[in-house]
């Protein structure tokens, strides 16, 4: 691999994960991205109340995203051979927790939304 581009990298995560959790995981993170822009657009303002809900389920979301890339890849902590490994295990854990802040805070918007004043 002498260049780094986006197909390769799409390559790369399909042989990880295989091409349908993959793509099932990149249809989830898509759906879910829109319902939030809807969310802000519907309720022109962020509650900071369901905000400081969703910041509290993000150690949640980034123990569950490293564990799940160990699950799929078969493989664990003492697997780990470099810095590299590290700095990889600290992207999955900060793209999970901000996956679950943004799901917990879509979720709660969608459940409760605001109310109209008349």
């Amino acid at each position: 691999m002498e260049e780094l581009t986006f197909t390769t990298m799409i390559a790369v995560f399909e042989e990880m994960f295989g091409p349908w959790l993959f793509w099932a995981m990149v249809v989830a993170a898509l759906v879910i991205t829109l319902l939030y822009v809807y969310v802000l657009i519907r309720d022109h303002s962020v509650s900071w109340r369901k905000f400081l809900l969703a910041q509290l389920a993000m150690p949640v979301g980034a123990i569950a995203a490293v564990l799940f890339v160990f699950w799929v890849t078969n493989s664990g902590f003492g697997d780990m051979g470099g810095p590299i490994d590290i700095i990889v295990l600290l992207g999955v854990a900060a793209a999970g927790a901000v996956g679950a802040a943004i799901l917990v805070y879509t979720v709660q918007s969608m459940v409760a939304p605001p109310e109209r004043e008349s």
